[in-house]
């Protein structure tokens, strides 16, 4: 199918999962993940209408960058390896996987702006994925205070890949409950007014549990890896 009419279908989607949980759809913001598929893809993405293109490698994002450029707002949303902060620092508008000071420390060093960024938090525990753990993000985030390139515009979170909905219901809900906590710190630094979570299997339920932000891949852009 064309992107516009997968968006279209997401949309809908969208639509549906704000009007259940009270919410106006307008709070919540498309990411187009566009690791596994062309720089063409990505652009019918733009054409489409959106705004917001997500690449979770620098290779990936550097590639699709010399054709792009400035047309898409940039969200670099896997693992970002120090070493590589500097590939991509000019480059981005967002990064949603801070989890680590010596990686803040390196983005603080590298950037010319001001970065948003969400603090990665690993909700489910799980081993095989990165994030810090909830007990110890408030800390984190005040270790971050004299980051003046960064701000932390929010929390982000990888629900487990499951098919039972109140498991993936519960890691959405525990992020949501971390936000508010930080929240009431009112950190200039740290607003921590956004939440980074949902993906093509699971993002009506994060849409309902708190997310405005979405990282939309398969769903909408394809597989053409």
């Amino acid at each position: 199918m064309k992107v516009v009419e997968n968006l279209s279908i997401i949309n809908e989607k969208i639509k549906a999962a704000c009007e259940r949980s009270n919410r106006n759809s307008e709070e919540i913001k498309l990411i187009a993940v566009t690791k596994y598929v062309t720089t063409e893809r990505a652009q019918e993405a733009l054409q489409a209408g959106v705004k917001n293109l997500g690449e979770n490698r620098d290779e990936g994002l550097l590639n699709k960058w010399e054709t792009i450029g400035n047309d898409a707002v940039w969200h670099f949303i896997g693992s970002l390896q120090t070493r590589k902060v500097k590939n991509i620092i000019d480059k981005v508008s967002f990064i949603h996987s801070l989890d680590r000071l010596s990686l803040a420390e390196e983005i603080n060093k590298r950037a010319n702006k001001q970065i948003s960024c969400f603090v990665q938090v690993n909700v489910s525990g799980e081993e095989s994925k990165h994030g810090i753990s909830p007990e110890n993000v408030v800390n984190f985030i005040h270790d971050l205070k004299d980051s003046e390139n960064i701000k932390v515009i929010g929390l982000m979170t990888m629900a487990p890949l499951t098919e039972n909905v109140e498991i993936i219901r519960q890691s959405f809900r525990g992020l949501k409950e971390l936000q508010v906590k930080i929240q009431e710190l009112q950190l200039d630094y740290a607003p921590c007014n956004e939440l980074s979570m949902g993906m093509s299997n699971d993002y009506t339920i994060a849409i309902e549990e708190g997310a405005t932000y979405i990282r939309i891949g398969t769903s909408l852009v394809g597989d053409e890896g």
